[in-house]
C-alpha cells in the first residue's frame, strides 16, 4: 500500500523537507519582519518559523494521521460506497428471486390439476400414482450438476441468469404442451416426458436462484436471505392451492390452469431477461480462458473438499436420513380422501393453503426468534413434533374426529396438512446451515448438493411407502391396513432423534468458521497484501475478484 512507505524510516524522526529548502529560509531572514530569537521556543523552534511563515507550512508535520484513523475511514469511505452502489442490486434481488421463489411455491396450482387428472381421469391407483409423483423428481437429484455448471461454466459474462432463464423456458415448453396439445396430457409416456421436463428446468431454476441469494448475502453480509425466500414460496403456495381448489371445483377445466401456469413462466423469463447480472456486483468471469473440462474438474474438487468438512458432511447425512427412512404414503392418503371420504378438490386445497399459512407463519417465527434457540435443540423438536403430527393422520382414518365432533372436511382443512408442512420447515434451518458453511465460488455447488440429496431421499422415502403399501396390500378398494402404515410411519421418524448429537449445536456466527482454502485453482486467485495498523504489518488475503471491485 501507498501509506506503508510512510514508516519504512524510523518511526521516532519525522523528516521535514523544510530543512532541504535553503531559499525559503533566506528569504525569511532577508524580510524586514523583527524576530526575537529570545521570544522562541527552545523546545521547538521550528513553531516560531511556521507561526512567522504561513507558506512553509509541513504536510507531514501538520498533517499527519495515526495509520489506525485513516485505515478506519478509508474502510468506512468503501463500505459507504459499497452501500449505495448495491442499492440497486438489492432492489432487482428481491424482484428477481422474489417472484421466483413466489412462482416456485405457485408450481402447486398445476400440480394439484395434474394430480386430480391422474386420479379421475386416468383412473390411477395409489401406489402408480405417488410412483409417478415420485419419478417426476429424478431431474431434482442431478442439482449437483446444474450448481457446478453454473460456477463453472459462464454465459455471456454470466453464471446465474442465464440458467435462471434456461430453466423458465423448459417449463413454458412443458406445461404450455400440456395445455395445448391433448396427446401430451391423455398419454402416459408423453405425460411423463413433460413433466420431467418441467421439473429439469424447475431444478435448473432453482439451483441458479439459491446460488444467487447464498452469493449475495455472502459478499454483502447478510444472513437469513433463505427465511425470506421461504417466506415467499410459502406465499405462492398459499394462492396457488385456494386459487386451484377454486378452479377445479368451479370450472373443472384442467388446461387452462396449465396455460396459467405457463403465462406466469413467461412473466419471469422477462423478467430476468430485463435483469442485468453487473447489477448484483458478483465475480466476473475470469480473464484467463481454461477449457470448460478443467473449469469443470475444479469445481468438482472444491465441491468435494467442501462436503469432507465434518459439519457439512455429519449435518448432511443426518438430515438426509431423516427423509430416507420415512415412508410416505402420500399417494394413497390422496386417493382415501377423495374416494373413501369423498371430499371435494376445494377442500383439498383449502388444506394445503391452510399448510402453507403455517409455513409462512412459522418461517417468519424462525427469523425473528428460533435463531436464537441452539440449531441442535431446534432440529430434534421439530423432529419429535413431525413424528407425532404423522399419527393426525391415524385419527383422520380411524374416524377418531367423527367421535370428537369434527367433521372429516374440517379436520383435513385445519389438521391434516401438518406433518407436511413441518416436514418441510425441517429443511430451512439447514439451508441457512449451509449457505454459511458454503466456501466463496462454491455456493452453487454446495447449495445445489443439498437440495439433489434432500430430493433423492424423499424419492427413496416414496419407493419405500410404495413398496409398504404393497406388502400391506394398500390399493384403492382396500384401505384397511392404512393405519398400521402409519404406525409404521410415526416410528421410523422417532429414530434420527437418537442420533441429533450429528447435528451441530449452533451455527457459525463469524468468518473465521468458513472454509475459504480450497483448491489449487482457488489458491491461485488469491493474493497476500499488506495493511498498516498501528505501525505494524498485518498480512491480510484477498480475491483478485474483490480487489477488481
Amino acid at each position: 500500500m501507498a501509506s506503508s512507505s510512510l514508516f519504512n524510516t524510523n518511526p521516532s524522526f519525522t523528516f521535514n523537507p523544510l530543512f532541504q529548502n535553503h531559499a525559503k529560509i533566506q528569504t525569511l531572514f532577508k524580510s524586514n519582519t523583527p524576530i526575537s530569537f529570545n521570544s522562541v521556543n527552545q523546545t521547538n523552534p521550528l513553531k516560531f518559523l511556521k507561526s512567522k511563515t504561513p507558506n512553509c507550512r509541513n504536510p507531514r508535520t501538520t498533517d499527519m494521521v495515526d495509520p489506525v484513523v485513516f485505515y478506519l475511514n478509508k474502510c468506512k469511505k468503501k463500505e459507504s460506497e459499497r452501500k449505495d452502489g448495491s442499492f440497486s442490486g438489492i432492489q432487482d434481488l428481491l424482484n428477481l428471486c422474489g417472484f421466483g421463489y413466489w412462482i416456485q411455491g405457485f408450481r402447486c396450482f398445476p400440480w394439484l390439476a395434474l394430480n386430480f387428472h391422474m386420479a379421475n381421469n386416468l383412473n390411477m391407483n395409489p401406489s402408480t400414482l405417488q410412483l409417478v409423483q415420485n419419478s417426476a423428481n429424478l431431474p431434482m437429484v442431478a442439482k449437483p450438476l446444474y450448481g457446478i455448471l453454473s460456477d463453472a461454466l459462464f454465459i455471456g459474462g454470466s453464471h446465474r441468469l442465464p440458467y435462471i432463464s434456461i430453466g423458465v423456458v423448459l417449463q413454458i415448453l412443458s406445461w404450455g404442451s400440456m395445455a395445448l396439445i391433448p396427446i401430451a396430457s391423455e398419454a402416459l409416456p408423453i405425460l411423463m416426458t413433460c413433466v420431467l421436463l418441467s421439473n429439469l428446468g424447475a431444478a435448473i431454476t432453482e439451483v441458479a436462484k439459491d446460488a444467487l441469494v447464498a452469493e449475495y448475502g455472502q459478499k454483502n453480509k447478510i444472513n437469513g436471505l433463505q427465511s425470506y425466500a421461504f417466506m415467499a414460496l410459502a406465499a405462492g403456495g398459499v394462492l396457488a392451492n385456494c386459487l386451484g381448489g377454486f378452479l377445479l371445483l368451479k370450472t373443472q377445466k384442467l388446461k387452462s390452469m396449465f396455460l396459467i401456469f405457463a403465462s406466469l413462466l413467461s412473466f419471469q423469463l422477462a423478467l430476468s431477461l430485463k435483469t442485468k447480472e453487473e447489477s448484483f456486483c458478483l465475480p466476473r468471469s475470469p480473464n484467463h480462458h481454461e477449457s470448460i473440462s478443467s473449469s469443470i474438474k475444479e469445481q468438482f474438487s472444491d465441491l468435494i473438499t467442501a462436503i469432507k468438512d465434518d459439519c457439512v458432511l455429519k449435518s448432511l447425512s443426518w438430515i438426509v436420513a431423516s427423509f430416507s427412512m420415512v415412508p410416505i404414503l402420500s399417494g394413497s392418503l390422496f386417493c382415501y380422501q377423495i374416494q373413501i371420504l369423498n371430499l371435494d378438490p376445494f377442500i383439498i386445497g383449502m388444506s394445503k393453503v391452510v399448510g402453507q399459512v403455517l409455513l409462512l407463519g412459522v418461517t417468519i417465527l424462525y427469523n425473528r426468534y428460533f435463531k436464537t434457540i441452539s440449531f441442535r435443540k431446534l432440529i430434534g423438536t421439530v423432529q419429535i413434533l413431525y413424528a407425532c403430527s404423522l399419527l393426525l393422520d391415524l385419527v383422520l382414518v380411524k374416524q377418531i374426529n367423527l367421535k370428537l365432533g369434527i367433521p372429516n372436511n374440517v379436520f383435513v382443512v385445519c389438521i391434516s396438512g401438518i406433518a407436511e408442512i413441518i416436514n418441510q420447515f425441517k429443511i430451512l434451518p439447514f439451508q441457512v446451515l449451509f449457505a454459511s458453511l458454503a466456501p466463496a465460488g462454491c455456493e452453487g455447488s454446495l447449495m445445489s448438493f443439498l437440495a439433489s440429496a434432500l430430493c433423492l431421499s424423499s424419492i427413496c422415502s416414496g419407493f419405500l411407502g410404495v413398496g409398504m403399501a404393497s406388502c400391506l396390500g394398500i390399493t384403492s378398494v382396500d384401505y384397511s391396513n392404512l393405519p398400521v402404515g402409519i404406525g409404521i410411519q410415526f416410528l421410523a421418524a422417532l429414530v434420527p432423534v437418537f442420533w441429533i448429537h450429528n447435528v451441530p449445536t449452533s451455527l457459525p456466527s463469524d468468518e473465521k468458521d468458513k472454509k475459504t482454502g480450497l483448491s489449487k485453482k482457488r489458491r491461485k486467485t488469491r493474493r497476500v497484501g499488506r495493511v498498516v495498523f498501528n505501525m505494524v504489518f498485518v498480512y491480510r488475503r484477498e480475491r483478485e475478484s474483490e480487489a477488481q471491485r
